[in-house]
C-alpha cells in the first residue's frame, strides 16, 4: 500500500492522510470524531456525520494557510481535551495538512519547527510542505518561540528550508 493511501497516526489522537485514504471504514476504525480538510478539491465523506472544518485552500506558495494556524491548533487541541480523534489531510497528504499538524505540534506540544518538522515526516515520510507554508512556519516559530530552529537559504533553485540543503546539493 502507498504512503498517500494510508493514515498516518502521529499521537494517540492526531491523524494526517491524503484525501483518498479516506474510507467510511477507516473513519470507524480510527474512531476519527473530527476532520479538518485543508483542500479545495475534495470532499470528505459525512456519511458518518463526523463534524468537519473546511480550511479551502489551495496549495501554492502564495496561500495563508498561516491564518488558520492558532484557530486550528486550538480545535484540534479542544476535541482532544473532549476525547476525540482528529484527521488532518489535504489532498496529498503532503503539503497543507502536513503543515497544520506541525503548528499543532508547535503551539500545544511546545515543539520547536523542527523537531514538529522530524517528529510529522517520521510518521509519514512524504510530507514535504511548499515554500511559502515553510516561510509561515518559520515565522509562526519566532512568534511562539522567539527564535527558529529553521531558517530559509537561498539555492540555484529558489528558497528551501536549510534542513533540505542536503538532499538538494544531492538532486543537482
Amino acid at each position: 500500500m502507498s504512503f498517500v493511501s494510508q493514515f498516518a497516526q502521529l499521537t494517540d489522537f492526531l491523524y494526517l492522510s491524503s484525501a483518498f485514504a479516506i474510507t467510511r471504514e477507516r473513519l470507524l476504525d480510527f474512531r476519527i470524531t473530527h476532520i479538518i480538510n485543508c483542500t479545495l478539491e475534495a470532499q470528505s465523506p459525512n456519511e458518518l456525520e463526523i463534524k468537519t472544518t473546511f480550511l479551502q485552500i489551495g496549495d501554492n506558495p502564495q496561500s495563508r494557510l498561516d491564518e488558520y494556524f492558532d484557530k486550528v491548533a486550538d480545535e484540534i487541541n479542544d476535541v482532544v481535551m473532549q476525547g476525540g480523534n482528529v484527521l488532518v489531510h489535504c489532498l496529498g497528504g503532503v503539503s497543507r495538512s502536513s503543515t497544520i499538524c506541525i503548528a499543532y505540534l508547535m503551539k500545544h506540544k511546545k515543539m520547536k519547527l523542527k523537531e514538529a518538522h522530524d517528529f510529522v515526516k517520521s510518521k509519514r515520510r512524504i510530507i514535504r510542505p511548499n515554500i511559502g507554508f515553510w516561510e509561515q512556519l518559520v515565522n509562526y516559530e519566532r512568534k511562539l518561540f522567539g527564535s527558529n530552529t529553521v531558517n530559509l537559504i537561498e539555492t540555484s533553485t529558489g528558497l528551501i528550508p536549510d534542513i533540505y540543503s542536503d538532499q538538494t546539493k544531492n538532486m543537482l
